[in-house]
């Protein structure tokens, strides 16, 4: 698939890659329109994305829902960080059957998240004001996080969210490969990189978290010397 550059190409994409119909296309113009407002009140995304919002965050944040080798699995999503409600919000648009749940530690992000998604008539978003540290542990289909923590914080942070079959979708931008490098060899994964198809120097991290490997016992020997 060739890089998407103009909001034309974004929107045929979503109808003919996505099969994204009528009434979902109506969900994503309307969260355009309402993002495009409450920018004027607080600083949701960088003014300099407005101009190409379709590429940049409503396809930049659907493309998750396509770039994985992974079967997508049913059931909750989880979008740690959420923000402006990219990805979050444009997938539970985009998926109105699935339970959605945004979590952000700003007031004001929560806030707007939850007169965003009344408006567009999304029942299956839960909006959280918590830190990731603070919430309750619990398994979900799918974890997503744009731009909230480096891949090694982030996994330390949510592990406790997924379980062996959780699908993990991480936009991570030109870092992806290096992150991905980075994580400590205590966790077994099977992450890859896959290319971004808004941004020639961005990656997505994907994949599934199967856990922390067990430490030898000779570790665990010399941790019980006085």
């Amino acid at each position: 698939m060739s890089l998407l550059v103009t909001e034309t190409e974004a929107q045929d994409w979503l109808r003919d890659t996505l099969a994204v119909d009528a009434s979902g296309m109506d969900r994503l113009s309307r969260l355009v329109d309402l993002l495009l407002e409450e920018n004027e009140r607080q600083n949701l995304v960088a003014r300099g994305t407005l101009p190409h919002v379709w590429v940049r965050h409503i396809v930049d944040s659907a493309q998750l829902l396509h770039v994985s080798r992974e079967t997508l699995p049913d059931g909750d999503w989880l979008d740690l960080g959420t923000g402006a409600g990219f990805p979050g919000l444009a997938v539970a648009a985009l998926q109105p059957d699935r339970p959605v749940t945004l979590v952000d530690s700003r007031r004001l992000r929560t806030e707007w998240l939850k007169r965003a998604a009344d408006a567009l008539g999304l029942v299956n978003v839960r909006v959280v004001l918590s830190r990731v540290e603070d919430l309750p542990s619990g398994p979900h289909a799918v974890i997503s996080a744009r731009a909230f923590a480096p891949l090694d914080k982030l996994v330390t942070l949510s592990a406790r969210f997924s379980t062996p079959d959780t699908l993990w979708l991480l936009p991570k931008g030109a870092r992806a490969a290096q992150e991905l490098q980075m994580l400590p060899e205590s966790w077994n994964h099977l992450f890859h990189v896959e290319q971004s198809l808004t941004d020639a120097n961005a990656g997505i991290i994907t994949g599934c978290l199967l856990g922390e490997k067990a430490a030898p016992a000779h570790v665990f020997r010399q941790r019980g010397k006085k």
